[in-house]
């Protein structure tokens, strides 16, 4: 096979590429977690400064959500051209090695799906407890 590069390019590459954004959405979720756990929310004078202080970091966060699928896609659409270039090198279409590069193909869709589910919900916890915070803070200050 000429192009197991390729192959290896769409395993390390995608698929670790959407491993590392997990991992920096895991940690920027739980940073946020602890920060609003520790955070005195009297201690600030305007509700403006609290929610610029809360938010901080979701931002990416949310960019890991809207594009993990897009990466996925990109691994998929990659690995399908790997198997048509194969098929296109050996004349006789053997089903099974089709189907196995098909399925290979497939999962950096899959794990893009994941990290984006991952990166929804921890998103979407972080941006309720925000907004607790601030309801919290609004109310204490009339």
């Amino acid at each position: 096979m000429q192009m197991e590069w390729l192959s290896t390019a769409i395993d390390f590459g995608v698929i670790g590429l959407l491993a590392a954004l997990s991992v920096i959405v895991v940690a920027v979720a739980l940073e946020r977690l602890f920060f609003y756990r520790s955070l005195d929310i009297a201690s600030f004078s305007s509700v403006k400064a609290l929610e610029l202080e809360l938010t901080t970091g979701l931002v990416v966060i949310a960019s890991v959500a809207s594009n993990a699928p897009y990466i996925g896609l990109l691994g998929t659409v990659l690995g399908i051209m790997l198997t048509f270039y194969n098929m296109g090198l050996d004349a006789s279409a053997d089903a099974s090695k089709i189907m196995a590069g098909l399925a290979l193909a497939l999962k950096a869709t899959a794990v893009g799906l994941v990290v984006a589910l991952l990166s929804v919900v921890s998103y979407n916890a972080l941006l309720r407890k925000t907004k607790v915070l601030i309801l919290k803070w609004e109310i204490a200050h009339g």
